[in-house]
């Protein structure tokens, strides 16, 4: 049962006799119900900051075949406590062809961003200017993280009302994937005032840019330095719809804090492989068989498995600033991102990832070469939304697909004030185990 954030300045409490512990994420979950969040969507076409101001096509194209890729997510990312002026928007996309799946630039990402004000200018307010929030502003801030992103009533434990993070909200706080224009993301030609003010299907009402909206992003405060810009992928016309390969079912996203029981629990006893066999000589091929697949087995993925059972429905886990939940260790992301991260307590009472200070393990934005940081990532349960209508067993077989943005939310080279640049971002994929072979390789993007 999906629970909802406690109001408590703890974030730990009993309901039904049970304890449980809010985190920092945020959740997504598909609906077919319409939500207050026009913009931020599961599969379907996606909608640009601005229709007349499209991105390249090449940052849309498989990395292996060249063909164009389908939509997985879009996401309204506008941070406006740390990006005030700017308007922010994030898809992932994925090859369909069977013959590109697991392999490296199959699945690739791009933000879209759009200032309505000097970066520089930007950058210099918030230095001279900083603002102080004192602890408790921090908890609160924390606690209401899905309300700001998402905008929408929800009731917690206690019976409280808090707002749903997807859902559309014109105040500064409001929901970091709603936005004032509320133009069906379902349509690829609508027009949004900002990204992610609502949900396909609504009515529009377009705010002024002055109400952007608050987004799953606005939700972890953030301090952001200053931003250069280096030369844009050459551009390629966005190609008629006719042109595009067939969009996935189209859901759109309502979301949560996330809840756990406290104190964790591991629903299956964990392996561990450094135990050597003491039962002597191998008893035959069945016991060889049993003993390669537990070898494969880490602890890694056991907490994945773990965490993502507490609310399994969940498509999309999002902590703007926060650190992955890694499928693996193992693998080229997980090696590259697990020295980085470790897990504990926050003192606020409730359980976090922490990342290292310095660094991601994240590739520099090669656009204007400042560190990376994590924002969000899709879980299995996606697959089995967009696949949904799908016939057959050979579908996507990724584990999670990690987003890693540029810290200082950057713009091409040669953008002006008010004009909408896209940019692509870094994704680390983390493949599923192959039968009987160990875990595959995850590829990262740029």
């Amino acid at each position: 049962m999906v629970r909802h954030e406690s109001d408590s300045s703890d974030d730990v409490g009993e309901g039904d006799g049970e304890e449980y512990a809010t985190t920092n994420v945020v959740l997504g979950y598909a609906s077919k119900e319409p939500t207050d969040d026009s913009i931020s969507q599961l599969g379907g076409s996606p909608t640009w900051l601005d229709p007349e101001q499209s991105p390249s096509a090449v940052l849309a194209r498989c990395n292996v075949c060249r063909d164009l890729m389908a939509m997985l997510v879009q996401l309204h990312g506008d941070l406006p406590e740390y990006f005030p002026s700017h308007e922010r928007r994030l898809y992932i996309f994925g090859c369909r062809r069977r013959t590109c799946r697991r392999k490296d630039g199959s699945i690739r990402a791009i933000r879209g961003v759009r200032a309505s004000q000097n970066m520089n200018e930007n950058k210099n307010t918030m230095v001279t200017k900083p603002v102080q929030y004192s602890l408790t502003e921090q908890i609160a801030s924390q606690q209401n993280l899905g309300d700001s992103l998402f905008a929408t009533a929800l009731t917690s434990r206690s019976g409280a009302k808090l707002s749903n993070p997807f859902s559309i909200s014109l105040s500064s706080n409001a929901n970091p994937f709603s936005s004032g224009s509320t133009s069906n993301p379902m349509v690829n030609s609508s027009h949004v005032a900002s990204p992610f003010d609502a949900l396909a299907s609504k009515p529009s009402q377009r705010p002024s840019t002055e109400d952007l909206s608050a987004t799953f992003a606005s939700k972890a405060r953030i301090s952001s330095p200053p931003i250069a810009s280096t030369p844009s992928t050459p551009p390629e016309p966005w190609p008629d719809a006719s042109q595009l390969p067939s969009p996935y079912p189209p859901y759109y996203l309502d979301a949560e804090n996330e809840t756990v029981d406290a104190p964790p629990q591991t629903s299956t006893p964990r392996m561990d492989t450094d135990v050597p066999d003491t039962s002597g000589a191998a008893s035959g091929g069945a016991k060889d068989d049993a003993d390669a697949f537990e070898s494969t087995i880490d602890k890694a993925f056991q907490r994945f498995a773990d965490r993502l059972a507490q609310n399994p429905l969940q498509v999309l886990r999002y902590e703007y600033k926060g650190t992955p939940l890694l499928y693996s260790k193992t693998d080229a992301v997980g090696n590259s991102l697990a020295p980085h991260q470790s897990t504990a307590p926050s003192g606020d009472g409730k359980f976090a990832t922490v990342g290292r200070p310095g660094s991601t393990g994240m590739p520099r934005c090669q656009n204007c070469g400042a560190g990376r940081v994590f924002e969000l990532q899709l879980t299995p349960q996606a697959i089995t939304e967009l696949e949904v209508e799908e016939m057959g067993l050979d579908g996507m077989d990724w584990g999670t697909i990690i987003l890693g943005v540029c810290g200082e939310d950057c713009q091409p080279k040669g953008i002006e004030q008010g004009q909408v640049g896209y940019l692509e971002e870094w994704v680390g994929v983390q493949w599923e185990e192959v039968g009987g072979g160990g875990r595959g390789g995850g590829g990262g993007r740029r």
